[in-house]
């Protein structure tokens, strides 16, 4: 069996899919860009100091990895900026498309060739990047960056299909964590959960679809 790989694997949902992935008897590795006291208890092997934004930090990750077989890759890593049309800064939207949008292409680009047929990709995004779905505006930089990785990981989807990788763009519900100041409607182990649940029922015949974690389907 192949590993599983989490990104932004510290703290909050990233933490909760590593523990849980681990209490199914997975390999995890998790990569962050600062380690954390609960990720550290889990006895899991940790990449550390690795920034998505930095292509050389990915490389050497991807050199560090070579001869492991990738059965799960979650593109779980993100960053909130909150805003409005009143004081939207363009750099503080590039930084968010940068972790956002730009960090999942990267490291998936480079660990495409340790996946096989079979393997899984999913992406850990928002219906906040749901152009239909946006019914209050604001938010510009992280609605813009989230609207960015559902059109790569629907591109992917389809690049990926011959290769037999699937692919899944999952919402995780308002959860409960620090990116959004502990507000919320769920806490991190159960959004894992349903995550979880919707990575094992992807197939290719359900590849590229972009869903709430409770399964519903959400619209573009």
């Amino acid at each position: 069996m192949g590993i599983a790989i989490v990104t932004g694997a510290n703290r909050g949902i990233g933490l909760e899919l590593a523990k849980q992935l681990v209490a199914r008897g997975n390999e995890v590795v998790a990569i962050c860009r600062h380690s954390s006291s609960a990720l550290e208890a889990l006895g899991i092997r940790i990449e550390a100091n690795v920034d998505l934004t930095n292509g050389d930090d990915i490389a050497a990750l991807r050199d560090r990895l070579l001869g492991q077989s990738v059965d799960l890759l979650i593109n779980n890593a993100g960053l909130l900026r909150p805003d409005g049309i009143s004081d939207v800064q363009a750099d503080a939207v590039l930084e968010q498309f940068a972790t956002n949008a730009l960090g999942p292409l990267r490291i998936t680009q480079a660990l495409l060739p340790l996946m096989h047929p079979g393997s899984k990709i999913a992406l850990v995004t928002s219906r906040m990047g749901s152009m239909e779905d946006n019914g209050s505006g604001g938010y510009y930089g992280y609605r813009m960056s989230k609207a960015a990785l559902n059109a790569f990981g629907k591109s992917l989807s389809l690049d990926l299909a011959p290769r037999q990788i699937a692919v899944v763009i999952l919402h995780p519900g308002f959860v409960r964590t620090a990116m959004t100041g502990q507000n919320g409607m769920i806490d991190p182990d159960e959004a894992a959960r349903g995550l979880l649940a919707r990575i094992d029922d992807l197939e290719l015949s359900t590849t590229g679809r972009f869903v709430h974690m409770n399964g519903d389907p959400l619209p573009w």
